[in-house]
């Protein structure tokens, strides 16, 4: 969505080819070059759980290779977090998050709040400034402490400005590049572009979104973006040219495929699964942050019971309130449906034997945790980049969106009927999208690939260290003018 909404810049060198950088990473490994210091790296994420999961992440793949990573969030944030694995030293970092008027206690992320309460939680979200710049501070003062880099979101501009402060590079970090290079071919439908000047325009905290991404972009020294060429051949080269940095891929940061931290049989939706035919539940799952009207729900609901398919739910209560589910739903649809309140183990889920495939709202991590094992997709984007993946997800074939309303984006329960009919059950159809999801699962799943990228990663943030600290001195000469 972002792509409409950009412009164009002008064309920039292209950042250094990774052919070269292979060689610098074998040159360097050599046993004739002396080892090189462990890199100390500062991530700070977005209070999104979306966003704060693939940073963990990216924090456990840099740890695990020696490097000292801070992760710094909220408490609350912290708290629920998966604890690291124990193979990764990753250092958690608490700031506690300034109290506005109006957002409710203890929420101190997207998913504890309804939407038209995210301005006040930007608002918070500004008040860390003061202290991460004060942990900055003292982590600088420090020479065994001084961060090497700081990779934040699109929307910390104050941590932009402490980075240039105390000279110490900054990486921004980018999902997708469907969603901010142009595809020409594809049709972004009115209600979509609509939602993307407001959710994009509005005012956020003092600051839209704009805003705060073209402030951090300006001052970072790279842009470091969770795809690769072989995800999105006809996408990825578009950016560095376009925003004028150099972007580095990170791969698609797949999890783990045994899925789990801390699951076990006794987890009832395993349970249900187990009792499955193989492949033949649909897994439901519109993600943490992502909740529909309450009208929505019962169309999504009704269209899974018209639908005559298996299904597992993990259902988040809906915005407006209301009754959660149709009256009678739940009884009719005993013996082949689990609707489940709360957390899920998805990850586990998806990698069961008895899941066909998968209704998401193509959120980037859910779709690559469902692409992971291969499964085939019903696409139910909901706001954000969601849109744009769905688009790519489609043209690759794995999966078919519900069809929506083009001025307003609703759906009906005959939409869902056609896309879950046609991607769980219709032979020919199905094979179609099973095919192509396997085929997908051959890059999803390549952890030589994406372990690959990390260690380049780690390369390119050495080669450009020097560049960071000259760049971020430049930045705060020109704000201090």
């Amino acid at each position: 969505m972002l792509t409409s909404q950009l412009g164009s810049c002008a064309p920039h060198r292209q950042s250094r080819r990774w052919g070269t950088l292979a060689s610098h990473a074998m040159s360097t490994g050599s046993s004739s070059a002396p080892p090189q210091r462990p890199l100390r790296v500062v991530l700070f994420p977005w209070l999104a759980f979306g966003h704060l999961l693939p940073h963990l992440e990216l924090a456990e793949r840099l740890a695990s290779r020696g490097h000292r990573v801070t992760l710094v969030s909220t408490p609350g944030n912290v708290a629920r977090l998966p604890p690291p694995r124990p193979a990764a030293r990753v250092d958690l970092v608490s700031l506690p998050l300034p109290r506005v008027d109006g957002l409710p206690d203890g929420a101190e992320s997207t998913n504890s709040i309804p939407h038209d309460k995210h301005a006040l939680l930007f608002r918070a979200f500004d008040g860390l400034a003061a202290p991460f710049a004060e942990f900055l501070h003292a982590a600088c003062a420090d020479e065994r402490r001084r961060p090497d880099w700081i990779l934040v979101d699109v929307f910390h501009h104050w941590a932009a400005a402490a980075a240039a402060e105390h000279k110490v590079p900054l990486a921004v970090y980018l999902p997708s590049a469907a969603a901010l290079a142009r595809d020409p071919a594809a049709a972004v439908p009115r209600y979509e572009s609509e939602r993307g000047k407001a959710q994009y325009g509005s005012d956020h905290g003092g600051m839209s979104i704009f805003q705060r991404f073209f402030f951090v972009l300006e001052r970072c020294t790279l842009a470091a973006m969770r795809s690769c060429v072989e995800w999105e051949p006809e996408f990825f080269p578009q950016v560095a040219p376009r925003f004028r940095k150099p972007v580095v891929p990170l791969g698609l940061l797949p999890p783990s495929p045994d899925g789990g931290r801390g699951v076990n049989g006794e987890d009832a939706t395993m349970r249900w699964l187990d009792a499955q035919p193989a492949g033949s539940a649909l897994y439901v799952a519109l993600g943490s942050e992502a909740p529909l009207p309450v009208e929505q729900v019962h169309e999504l609901a009704l269209g899974l019971e018209l639908a005559g398919t298996r299904f597992l739910w993990a259902l988040r209560k809906p915005d407006g309130g209301g009754e959660l589910l149709p009256p009678g739903f739940q009884e009719r649809t005993r013996g082949r449906g689990l609707v489940a309140m709360g957390w899920v183990p998805q990850v586990s889920i998806l990698g069961h034997g008895a899941v066909g495939g998968f209704l998401t709202h193509c959120g980037q991590s859910s779709f690559v945790e469902g692409l992971l094992f291969g499964r085939p997709l019903v696409l139910l984007p909901i706001f954000g980049d969601q849109g744009s993946n769905a688009r790519l997800l489609e043209k690759k074939k794995v999966g078919l969106q519900v069809a929506r309303d083009e001025d307003d984006g609703s759906f009906d329960r005959h939409g869902v009927v056609k896309a879950v009919r046609a991607v769980m059950v219709d032979e020919e159809t199905r094979g179609v999208y099973v095919a192509n999801a396997l085929e997908a699962q051959k890059i999803v799943a390549d952890m030589e690939l994406h372990d690959r990228y990390i260690d380049e990663f780690v390369e390119e943030l050495r080669l450009h260290a020097a560049d960071g600290n000259s760049a971020t001195g430049t930045v705060s000469a020109q704000a201090e003018a």
